[in-house]
């Protein structure tokens, strides 16, 4: 388990990086936090990280954005807080991103979804917002 104080922004990309280092043999990354936390800005972080080099913007009206790393993995950066119905994530085949193996899958809002997650290979972490507005991002059962 996992804990990062993030002080500002400048500290964003270790905090990413940390994230990272936990990363195998999970493959799937869920974040979740209140709206404005920063979800999306930690998912820029990591992306960059990876060697991502196209715009990572969140996919909140299309729920999924794909790209890919500077050694060709994909990523698939996932934001769930649209979705009205649980049928909105089957119509769009997410059985081939979570259960294929291939890529990462990093999820915004994935609270919404629960019931779809796979039982193994995901890892989930909480970004708290501090009275001081640094956050803290913790692992989460």
């Amino acid at each position: 388990m996992i804990s990062v104080h993030v002080e500002n922004l400048d500290k964003l990309d270790w905090a990413a990086q940390q994230i990272l280092d936990n990363l195998n043999p999970n493959r799937i990354v869920c974040f979740y936090g209140s709206m404005g936390s920063g979800k999306t800005t930690l998912i820029k972080s990591i992306c960059k990280v990876l060697g991502v080099t196209d715009t990572v913007v969140s996919p909140t009206f299309a729920l999924i954005n794909e790209y890919t790393t500077g050694k060709g993995i994909p990523v698939y950066h996932f934001d769930f807080y649209r979705i009205n119905k649980i049928e909105e994530v089957y119509d769009f085949g997410y059985e081939e991103y979570f259960y294929s193996n291939s890529g990462i899958c990093l999820i915004e809002w994935p609270e919404l979804i629960e019931e779809l997650l796979p039982t193994e290979g995901v890892i989930k972490y909480k970004i708290d917002v501090n009275p001081d507005n640094s956050r803290t991002i913790t692992q989460i059962d």
